[in-house]
């Protein structure tokens, strides 16, 4: 599988990175290692989690899905095979929240506990925390790299402006860089990324892994009306805002193309988003192998010009 340098660092990465919020929650952990078997046989190594994961579910506190993670790479002796992504700052409860160095220092600990392991290829702010200066939390990222508890570290929800600010941090303090961004992008939501955010990234080569490629759903094509909104847990939620007028243009056009080319919506979906000059790997996850199969596939498909007009006609 083609591998992708990640912004300016050491790691090379599959073009298609695992979304692995759902182990623990909508997956539970026999199907989440079936799951993770079927992503190395295929050769998709990249798996992306976070401490919060998934502390919104009844009875949940977070953890759960680095817990899976890290029970299943330690049954399976694969540590090194595995590029890991995890991420620090959401609000965790009694307190555990933000990136103060402090915290950070903790947080990073209760991670690899769960991971059960001693480091972490890719560490994230998974949002911005405007209350702590961002050369604190850049210098307990480099407490981190120094101890060899971390590789590289990414952001997640950043605006332009921010991230900006970090990298001429890092640039004129000798502080680790974010080498990667993680943005809501998506055919849907263009708006987030496209842009100043976008150039920022591809000025700075910071590596982009955008969330939510799908729109939590919506365009693999399963949700056509309101009466679809059962076939999923977050679908009465999450789905709504794509059901107008142009959500309906996208899907017609993802129809047209996946039917040319023999394969899936969400696989086209995906593959516009691999095309796309400031993205290193979108985050995307499955819970079947049926649907593991469409992502592999995405992997391999290549739209033409006229492909990528069509979808990029439907507008941001």
């Amino acid at each position: 599988m083609e591998l992708r340098r990640l912004g300016r660092s050491p790691l090379q990465v599959p073009p298609l990175c695992f979304g692995c919020n759902i182990f623990g929650w909508t997956v539970d952990e026999a199907t989440s290692f079936t799951l993770l078997d079927a992503l190395l046989e295929h050769g998709i190594n990249f798996l992306d989690t976070a401490d919060v994961y998934s502390r919104w579910a009844p009875g949940h506190q977070g953890g759960e899905s680095e817990a899976i993670i890290g029970r299943w790479m330690k049954a399976r002796g694969n540590r090194d095979r595995i590029i890991l992504a995890t991420k620090v700052g959401m609000d965790m409860g009694e307190g555990r929240v933000g990136l103060k160095a402090g915290y950070i220092a903790q947080a990073v600990e209760a991670s690899l506990k769960r991971l059960q392991t001693d480091y972490i290829d890719l560490y994230q702010s998974h949002k911005d925390d405007p209350e702590t200066p961002q050369e604190e939390t850049l210098g307990a990222y480099a407490k981190l790299i120094e101890a060899g508890k971390v590789r590289v570290v990414g952001a997640s929800n950043f605006s332009a402006e921010r991230l900006s600010e970090a990298l001429r941090l890092a640039e004129t303090k000798g502080l680790p860089r974010y080498e990667s961004l993680q943005p809501e992008y998506n055919l849907y939501e263009r708006s987030v990324f496209e842009g100043p955010l976008e150039q920022v990234c591809r000025e700075n080569e910071v590596g982009v892994i955008p969330f939510f490629s799908l729109a939590a759903g919506f365009l693999t094509g399963k949700y056509r009306s309101e009466a679809d909104y059962a076939k999923s847990p977050r679908g009465e939620r999450s789905i709504p805002r794509y059901m107008n007028e142009r959500g309906m243009k996208i899907l017609a056009a993802l129809d047209e193309i996946a039917v040319a080319k023999g394969t899936e919506p969400a696989a086209v979906a995906l593959a516009w988003l691999m095309a796309k000059p400031a993205v290193t790997a979108p985050i995307a996850s499955a819970t079947s192998l049926k649907q593991l199969e469409t992502l592999v596939a995405a992997t391999r498909l290549a739209l033409s010009p006229d492909d990528m007009a069509r979808l990029d006609a439907t507008g941001p």
